[in-house]
């Protein structure tokens, strides 16, 4: 790691301290991967004759997909199965773009580090299958004790639903959670569910 790099990964470490459990988003957080999303998000909106502004995905950095293309319907006049459209973009994304995922590494490391010593969890918007790819490229999978991702609660991020079922299910206090995210609507969510919240990209 870079000397910057080290010292945001000290950084994290101090801010985790008081904390039992670690509950990271994955797209943007873990993985340096926002610009993949961006363009198969644009690819396939391009399939439905929509010239899409990537910036939309900024703005709903950790929706899940199917909240993603129920925006981009409304923003663009367009009516399509948003389903059919979340399935379309995540195939794109494997196919296309996955292999263009990098760990963003004073993140990665930390939580690797921190194995044993907290609880560990990732939630993301994402759809299972897509992150399960992810989080094997980055060599995280197998260090989450849970995963919880778009489908898992009714209502996704920046709902504190996805926070408190990964908190239930690590059976620790929500007080007691400190949650990882790039983006607004992740910390609004977090911050909802009564738990600890760090921008990564503002430490």
């Amino acid at each position: 790691m870079s000397p910057e790099s080290i010292a945001k990964f000290n950084k994290l470490n101090e801010i985790a301290e008081s904390y039992e459990a670690l509950l990271f988003d994955v797209d943007g957080t873990l993985a340096d991967n926002i610009s993949a999303h961006k363009a198969a998000y644009v690819a396939a909106a391009a399939e439905y004759d929509v010239s899409l502004d990537d910036s939309l995905i900024d703005e709903t950095a950790g929706w899940p997909t199917v909240a993603v293309a129920k925006e981009i319907g409304v923003r663009y006049h367009k009516t399509f199965d948003v389903q059919e459209f979340s399935t379309r973009k995540s195939a794109i994304f494997i196919e296309r773009f996955i292999h263009e995922t990098q760990p963003i590494d004073y993140v990665v490391e930390h939580l690797k580090f921190q194995i044993g010593k907290k609880r560990i969890a990732a939630v993301s918007g994402g759809s299972r299958s897509t992150l399960n790819i992810t989080l094997t490229v980055l060599d995280v999978l197998d260090k989450l004790e849970t995963l919880v991702c778009a489908g898992d609660t009714a209502h996704g991020k920046p709902s504190p639903e996805p926070f408190l079922l990964a908190a239930e299910r690590l059976q620790i206090e929500p007080s007691k959670c400190l949650v990882y995210e790039d983006g607004v609507p992740g910390v609004q969510g977090a911050l909802a569910a009564g738990m600890g919240a760090v921008r990564i990209d503002q430490i």
